[in-house]
C-alpha cells in the first residue's frame, strides 16, 4: 500500500497493565474505530473450539498459532481489518495490542508513513497493583512475571517498545494519560484536540 498523507495510524504498544486499554478507550470514545490484536487471537480460539479467559491456555494458544500459522499470523488478519476500515472511508484508525517484532515490521511495510508507535511504560508496581485489583482476569505477582516473560522472550514484544516513536510513562491518574496522549497525537496529526 503507498503512503497516503490522510492516513494516520496509531498503534500502542506496553506490557500487561501499563494502561494500553485506557488509551485505547480514550481514543475509541472519540469516535475512532480500532483494530484490536487480542480480539483476533479469541475469534481464533472460537473457531478451534476454545473459550478464551484462561492464561495458561491463552498464553499456550498464542504461541502454538504463531508457530502453525506463523508470527505473522494476527498481523495479517490486523492489516485487512485496518485496510477494510480505511477502504470504508476511515483516515485515523487505533491498533490496540501490538505484540511482536515480527508484526511491527510487517505494519511499518504495509503502512508507510501512516503508523505511530506508542509504547505506554509503567512501573512495575503500578503494574502489579492494576493487575491484581481488575475486575477482569485479575493476576498474580508470579503470573503478570511469567506472562512478562513470555511476551518478551516468546513473542518479541520488547522490539517494539524499544523502537516505539513515542513513549508515555504512565505513572499518575487517567486524566495525565489522555494529556500526554492528546499531545502527541495533536502533534503527528491523528487529531486536532
Amino acid at each position: 500500500m503507498s503512503k497516503n498523507e490522510n492516513v494516520k495510524i496509531v498503534a500502542f504498544v506496553g506490557l500487561a497493565g501499563s494502561g494500553k486499554s485506557a488509551a485505547v478507550e480514550y481514543l475509541t470514545e472519540k469516535g475512532y474505530p480500532k483494530v484490536y490484536f487480542g480480539g483476533i487471537i479469541y475469534e481464533a480460539m472460537k473457531e478451534a473450539g476454545l473459550t478464551p479467559g484462561d492464561w495458561d491456555q491463552d498464553k499456550k494458544f498464542r504461541e502454538e498459532i504463531r508457530e502453525k500459522e506463523g508470527k505473522d499470523f494476527v498481523v495479517k488478519r490486523a492489516v485487512k481489518q485496518t485496510r477494510d476500515l480505511i477502504a470504508a472511508g476511515q483516515k485515523h484508525v487505533v491498533l490496540d495490542g501490538l505484540y511482536s517484532w515480527s508484526e511491527y515490521k510487517i505494519l511499518k511495510h504495509e503502512f508507510p508513513g501512516e503508523m505511530t508507535v506508542i509504547a505506554i511504560v509503567t512501573p512495575k508496581h503500578l503494574r502489579y497493583s492494576r493487575m491484581e485489583h481488575r475486575p477482569e482476569r485479575p493476576m498474580t505477582k508470579q503470573e503478570i512475571d511469567e506472562r512478562d516473560w513470555a511476551e518478551i522472550e516468546n513473542l518479541e514484544k520488547g522490539g517494539p517498545i524499544a523502537i516505539a516513536d513515542y513513549f508515555i510513562h504512565n505513572d499518575k491518574d487517567v486524566a495525565h494519560l489522555q494529556h500526554e496522549l492528546s499531545t502527541i497525537l495533536q502533534s503527528t496529526g491523528f487529531f486536532e484536540g
